[in-house]
Formats: C-alpha cells, sequence, structure tokens
C-alpha cells in the first residue's frame, strides 16, 4: 500500500529564491497587495493543499545579514503574517493558516489572542508557526534588549550558543503560555442565558498565574475558547535542541532531512529517531508529535528548462540557491518522486517550499498535486471541519476542565 501525506506549502514573499522578484512571471509590484495573497492561498486551497505557512520576520535585513550591507538586489519589506492570514480566512475554505511568530519580543498574550481570533474567522483552520531569537537588527528595532542571538557559532550547534539556548528557553515558555491562555476559558464559559442576566460563567474562566524565566501572565485570555480549542503549534527543527522544543511543546514540526548529500545529522531515520526519543522523555498527553518535511522546489516542464531557469536565478543573485532544506530543480514528476520518497519513510507530511512565486505556487497546485493524487500518496480532504481534525489531531480538553476533575 501507498505511504499518504499531507501536503502543505510555505508562501515567503515572491518565493525562496532571493532573486525570484525578476522573473518575468512574478509580480514585484503586487507584493504588498491584498491580491497577491489572497490568489496564491486561494490556489493552494482550491488543489486541496492542507496547510499554508506565511513568513515573516521583525527587521528589514534577513536574520544575521549585516544591517551595514543591506543588498538592495532582493525583496525588502513584507506584510504581517496572522493579519494576511486574517484577511485570507473567510475567502478560502478549507486550508489550514499557519502565520509564522517571533518569541523573542511579541508579547505571548497579544499572539496568542490574535491566533485565536484567526481560528475564530477562519472557522478552526489556525495555527501559528513559533521562531526562537532575537538578532541585531530586530533587537534594535525594539529598543528592550542587549543582547540577543547575532549569529550561528561556529561549530553550528545551538548548544555552544548561551544565546541560542536562551532563546529555546524562551521559546518554550513562549509556547507553553499560548497553551495556557488558549486553554483558559472552558467551552461553556459563555451561558448567553438573556433571561437570568448571566451570559458567562465565571468559574469557568480561569487566570493562568504562569511565573518563569522570561515571561509572567496573570490572568486569562480576552477571547473565549476558539474552534480547535488550541490552534496547531508547529516549529521548525534542524538538530537536537530545537527537536527537544518541538517534542515538548508543538502539534506538528518541519524537519529538513538531507539524504541525498550525506550531511552529517540530516539523514531522516537519525532525526525521526532524534524526535521519537525526545517526545518519549518530555511530551505529556497521549496525542504523537507529526513531522512534515520540508521541500524547496523550482518547477518547470522539463529537467532543462529547470535547470535552466535556475542559473539564471542564480546569476542575477550572484551565487547559487542555498538552503537548510533539499532543493529539487526538475519537473514535477521529479518534485512528486521526492514526495513519495519521504511519504515510505515514515513522515506525515511534505511542506513544498516554491522558489517562484507565483509561479511554483501554479505549477504545484496544477501538476504536481494531481501526480501525487493520482498514485495515491495525497491524503484526501475527508472534510473534517477544522485544521487539527484534517491533520488527524484531537480536539483537546481545556486543562483546567481536566484540574478541576482531579481535585
Amino acid at each position: 500500500m501507498t505511504e499518504q501525506v499531507h501536503l502543505g506549502i510555505a508562501l515567503e514573499r515572491s518565493g525562496w529564491h532571493p532573486a525570484a522578484w525578476r522573473e518575468a512571471s512574478a509580480r514585484p509590484r503586487d507584493l504588498t497587495s491584498a491580491r497577491h495573497w489572497r490568489d496564491l492561498l486561494r490556489t493552494a486551497d482550491d488543489a486541496g493543499i492542507a496547510l499554508a505557512t506565511i513568513e515573516d520576520a521583525l527587521a528589514l535585513t534577513d536574520r544575521f545579514e549585516d544591517v551595514d550591507a543591506l543588498r538592495r538586489d532582493r525583496v525588502r519589506g513584507r506584510l504581517d503574517a496572522v493579519l494576511i492570514a486574517s484577511y485570507a480566512a473567510p475567502l478560502t475554505r478549507r486550508i489550514g493558516l499557519v502565520p509564522t511568530v517571533t518569541t523573542a519580543h511579541p508579547e505571548p498574550f497579544h499572539v496568542a489572542t490574535g491566533i485565536q481570533t484567526l481560528d475564530f474567522a477562519s472557522r478552526g483552520r489556525a495555527g501559528v508557526r513559533l521562531v526562537a531569537g532575537a538578532s541585531a537588527a530586530e533587537r534594535a528595532n525594539f529598543g528592550r534588549r542587549s543582547s540577543g542571538v547575532d549569529a550561528i557559532p561556529a561549530s553550528g550547534r545551538v548548544e555552544d550558543s548561551a544565546g541560542i539556548l536562551a532563546a529555546f528557553r524562551e521559546a518554550g515558555e513562549f509556547a507553553d503560555v499560548l497553551a495556557r491562555l488558549w486553554d483558559s476559558w472552558q467551552d461553556d464559559a459563555i451561558i448567553r442565558d438573556a433571561a437570568t442576566g448571566r451570559f458567562l460563567d465565571a468559574d469557568r474562566v480561569h487566570n493562568i498565574e504562569f511565573e518563569g524565566e522570561f515571561f509572567s501572565v496573570t490572568g486569562a485570555s480576552i477571547v473565549p475558547r476558539s474552534p480547535q480549542g488550541r490552534p496547531l503549534l508547529t516549529v521548525l527543527a534542524h538538530q537536537t535542541v530545537p527537536y527537544r522544543l518541538a517534542a515538548e511543546h508543538a502539534d506538528l514540526v518541519f524537519i529538513t532531512p538531507h539524504d541525498a548529500d550525506g550531511r552529517p545529522g540530516f539523514a531522516l531515520p537519525g532525526i525521526l529517531s532524534e524526535l521519537d526519543a525526545a517526545a518519549d522523555e518530555l511530551r505529556t498527553g497521549r496525542e504523537r508529535l507529526r513531522v512534515h518535511a520540508d521541500l524547496l522546489v523550482l518547477i518547470e516542464d522539463t529537467e532543462a528548462a529547470a535547470r535552466s531557469t535556475a542559473q539564471r536565478l542564480d546569476e542575477w543573485d550572484g551565487a547559487p540557491l542555498t538552503s537548510d532544506a533539499r532543493i529539487v530543480v526538475g519537473t514535477p514528476a521529479d518534485v512528486a518522486d521526492a514526495v513519495r520518497e519521504l511519504a515510505a519513510a515514515g513522515v506525515d507530511g511534505v511542506r513544498l517550499r516554491p522558489a517562484r512565486q507565483p509561479a511554483d505556487v501554479v505549477a504545484i497546485a496544477e501538476k504536481v498535486v494531481p501526480l501525487l493524487r493520482s498514485t495515491g500518496t495525497l491524503r484526501e480532504d475527508d472534510g473534517a471541519g477544522t485544521l487539527r481534525a484534517r491533520l488527524d489531531l484531537a480536539r483537546p480538553e481545556s486543562r483546567y476542565v481536566r484540574e478541576r476533575v482531579s481535585l
């Protein structure tokens, strides 16, 4: 039997190739238009793609890019990912909407209420992707921190940087606070009994009373419990420390296996084994961590055309495209084959990063998805009402209901 996966897509301004905005098919004047994002998300939605993540950042530069040597031949500026998702919520039907949020500067209370509101606006299709860390450019934009994450250590290991370790501890607290705030209203807290004048049962709204290393949050959310109970919480992870963050706090983790080039620590079996071990140690509850693998894709009808396009983009940018994810430059069949390989290896889903938008988004929707569907690789939409249900994740009960029952 063919192993099946959910398919996701990762949207990033004009695409994941830095020179994508210069393509003839690109729409650089539309990158800050509502129409641009509506069209991309509707294309993915109509194709049956399960979820779309939307990239975001808190600085004009890319992370760790030198502020004093800012390249002017790349796309600069972006729209707020949570607001894009909220705008698209009533304009889409089934696709999950998962904006990116950096955990170093926004307050978890604000993020919790924003994502809950998105969950209501989308009728249960909201999620969030948390990014740990605070670069120098981000810190300068907020002016509240003197230290943060200025560079990846020479070893490449998160464990060798005290700043990065602190950023991931902060991200863990951030995720914990989100979940507690999402649980703070029980499902039946709102009574709406006009005859007795009781709109709310105050005993079913709970202050979270959280005190941690980075955050101190006393009260309950201002937003009632949303359709999914807890919207989908996701992270991208490459090595041990972020794997442990995902295992303890996330519903879904995006990973970046590189089986083809033999990079140490990037073989898929090793990643899955490490995630399983971390989950056994840290995870509470019965729900299994879902694992989706990333691929960066550039798609043309022939391999020669795809290679030619990639070469042209690389020449415009002045260097070959590099990525934390495996890069597939080829035909729709090549991308479908790569997805099937990952499905056979045991992942729950695959997230495709289009090198060019909208060209590769359209190619995924119109050519890759039908190929995956024809071979039975794509998990079909079963009509489940929420993103959690579509991904076979149970709707969690509020922790405060469990606590009251156990008293």
